[in-house]
């Protein structure tokens, strides 16, 4: 883990930033249904480990998640902007909510993949990414998520797998607001784009290595 991690994050420290790429076309996303989800019994996972383009990018790849939406979330303002949220006044974190059928894949794997992606002992920064909208987060949805996450955290503590304590908080779910149309789907779509080549594309790389038994097929 601390292999992977350490190829990773050395990337991510690149002179670019998510809030460095932000454009200025921003209607609110669609709200259609999505056809893959009909007749098929989903979960909800909702994390948040950094610049949500990053997260969307990985967790969209994974057999068994069903749908990503980048989105804020934890904070007080309703339906934030993204300009709001980088003015790091709303209590707002970029989170990622995870749609996932469980005969696939699992909850346990989903936070595997968590945990393996990012550096949970920064409390607000990834990379050169930072403040509060950038924390570490896992919202639960439900008891069993809760009892999951707090002990996958303590186990990891334990192991040393990092030299410094994991700050991640781990809280009941609260709200979450979907963010601007531009943010979905952003590394399919913008893959020529600065902090994509630099920062998203070295580590989707090694996170492809890694879980390449639990990646769809192109």
């Amino acid at each position: 883990m601390k292999k992977y991690y350490s190829i990773a994050f050395a990337f991510s420290i690149l002179l670019f930033s998510c809030a460095a790429a932000e454009e200025n076309n921003k209607p609110i996303i669609s709200k259609q249904k999505n056809p893959k989800m009909m007749n098929t019994i989903t979960d909800t996972a909702t994390f948040g480990e950094g610049c949500f383009w990053c997260t969307e990018a990985f967790f969209q790849r994974l057999k068994g998640v069903k749908e990503v939406i980048s989105g804020y979330g934890g904070g007080f303002i309703e339906n934030p902007t993204y300009e709001q949220v980088c003015d790091k006044n709303t209590g707002h974190i970029e989170l990622a909510r995870i749609v996932f059928d469980p005969k696939e894949i699992s909850y346990d794997e989903l936070l595997e993949v968590f945990w393996k992606t990012h550096d949970p002992t920064t409390m607000d920064q990834q990379g050169n990414d930072i403040g509060p909208q950038y924390r570490s987060a896992i919202y639960y949805h439900n008891a069993e998520q809760k009892l999951k996450a707090e002990q996958y955290k303590a186990e990891l503590d334990k192991s040393g797998a990092w030299s410094k304590p994991i700050v991640t908080i781990i809280e009941p779910f609260k709200n979450f607001y979907p963010a601007e149309n531009y943010h979905q789907n952003y590394y399919n779509n913008n893959q020529n784009q600065g902090y994509c080549r630099f920062v998203i594309a070295p580590k989707l790389e090694k996170f492809q290595k890694v879980f390449k038994d639990k990646l769809k097929k192109q």
